[in-house]
């Protein structure tokens, strides 16, 4: 599909600065720009390239100054940035409108499938699950008996949701996500084995929630284990039992989080965080990567390190932590002098 400028401005309510009837069909990088495609700058590092990129169409900030002569024609919009990011929610709803139930799949006759619901190919519906209405249902995607999905909701080719969770409205579930396995409980016994302790609870996720590829959401031993609405999960997390995530937490990938951990709200937690379980986080909570967290933090804190411990200390013992080896060796001379006759 071909768009022209004065279209795409019309969509993202910015100025045409140039030829409005420039047309183009793809979108690129500012750097890897070529005819016919739309690109954006936002990044003030990427602005040599707005005078040598063969982009037709460049999406720019209200107050963008050129200093030099420019040949594609710009769009001026108050943050460019988000007004790409909406073109490019655009072009994935385009890409990705399907409709209809493919007859290769199996959705149980208990089943309420609401209106224009996509169902692919070799996906599997259980008993008494209900889809609402414009929720897509990629191939090979599995949903067990009682399952609840809401509207406008997308799950990817390989999700897997067992049986009696829920998912909300709005929510992406990436390829490979796993919802609702069994939570890691067993108890030690005499004999050193382990017997294991049957996870009867759910998951719940609400609404406009995203979850990346290969995350894995494990149910409650009992009760629920809970996303709430607005959290963003990146790839490769692990989620246990009972733990609950605040609204608009954003987590990065290949961050764990043990059983009956509570996560605040609007917290922010960088790439491979470990928490161990029973945890209170509060509100707006900030985790550098790789900290290990063994201890409640409280609301708008900001850690890092392992243990985690509140960032203005951290950053001092890091100071001291890089100076070692000659801390080191001041000590030794200073023994050393001491202990002459």
């Amino acid at each position: 599909m071909e768009f022209s400028a004065s279209q795409i401005a019309a969509v993202i309510e910015g100025i045409v600065e140039g030829n409005p009837d420039v047309r183009i069909s793809r979108l690129s990088k500012i750097e890897e720009g070529e005819p016919g495609t739309l690109s954006f700058l936002s990044n003030p590092k990427y602005t040599p390239y707005i005078y040598t990129t063969r982009a037709s169409i460049v999406i720019v900030n209200s107050d963008f100054s050129p200093d030099q002569p420019i040949s594609p024609t710009l769009i001026r919009v108050e943050d460019a940035y988000t007004a790409f990011a909406r073109l490019l929610e655009l072009y994935n709803q385009v890409k990705n409108e399907k409709k209809g139930v493919s007859s290769l799949s199996f959705v149980a006759k208990s089943a309420v499938i609401g209106k224009d619901v996509y169902v692919g190919e070799f996906a599997y519906v259980g008993e008494n699950v209900v889809v609402g209405d414009n929720t897509k249902i990629f191939p090979h995607v599995f949903l067990g008996d009682n399952v609840r999905v809401g509207s406008n909701s997308t799950l990817y080719a390989g999700v897997i949701i067992y049986s009696e969770n829920i998912i909300g409205n709005e929510c992406t579930i990436h390829g490979g996500v796993v919802i609702g396995a069994d939570g890691f409980g067993f108890a030690p016994q005499q004999d050193k084995n382990y017997k294991k302790i049957a996870q009867i609870g759910n998951v719940i996720i609400e609404d406009n929630v995203e979850i990346g590829s290969n995350t894995t959401i494990d149910r409650a031993t009992l009760g629920s284990t809970i996303i709430r609405r607005g959290a963003k999960l990146d790839n490769l997390i692990q989620v246990a039992h009972n733990v609950e995530i605040g609204e608009n937490t954003v987590i990065a990938a290949q961050t764990g989080i043990s059983g009956s951990t509570k996560i605040g709200k609007n917290c922010m937690i960088a790439g491979q965080v470990g928490f161990v379980g029973h945890l209170s986080i509060g509100d707006d909570v900030k985790i550098g990567a790789q900290s290990g967290v063994s201890g409640n933090l409280k609301d708008g804190s900001i850690s890092m390190g392992s243990p985690a411990i509140d960032i203005s200390i951290q950053r001092r013992a890091l100071v001291h932590f890089k100076n070692l080896p000659e801390i080191v060796k001041r000590l030794d001379e200073l023994e050393r002098k001491l202990h002459q006759p």
